[in-house]
């Protein structure tokens, strides 16, 4: 389903939070020799919308009127509202033991051991928070 949410996201004050910078990003990266990348996929549907908020986002189709309850994906904030999240969610493992950039995610180490073990308290967050995540590969 595509919504056109243009005159919203027109009327809508821009959130300017920053993206990491990705060549940053990759120099710590080329530091270490084992990743694991998750993907997180169904990110921006896990945020919810603030109530006072959803009337916003209201679509009608042939069945009725609806409203999303949590983020849909084309909202000009969303990306920056998702990277928030994450920074805080992740705030004490980035730059250390993964980077997040968006909803991509390397878990990272020198060791295959340690990178494992890096996954699991990335993972062991992601139950804490109800952050689903996919896996998408471990090299």
């Amino acid at each position: 389903m595509v919504i056109d949410f243009r005159k919203l996201n027109k009327a809508t004050k821009k959130d300017h939070y920053p993206l990491p910078f990705i060549d940053q990003m990759l120099e710590r990266l080329s530091k270490h020799t084992q990743f694991c990348f998750l993907d997180g996929y169904f990110g921006f549907s896990q945020i919810p919308v603030s109530a006072d908020d959803q009337s916003k986002t209201t679509f009608t189709c042939p069945f009725g009127t609806f409203a999303y309850r949590h983020m849909p994906f084309g909202l000009c904030n969303a990306p920056a509202t998702f990277q928030r999240c994450m920074m805080a969610i992740f705030s004490d493992f980035c730059e250390k033991i993964c980077e997040v950039f968006m909803d991509d995610f390397s878990v990272y180490r020198s060791s295959f051991d340690d990178c494992l073990s890096n996954l699991d308290r990335v993972l062991q967050r992601c139950e804490e928070t109800n952050l689903v995540l996919n896996w998408e590969k471990c090299q």
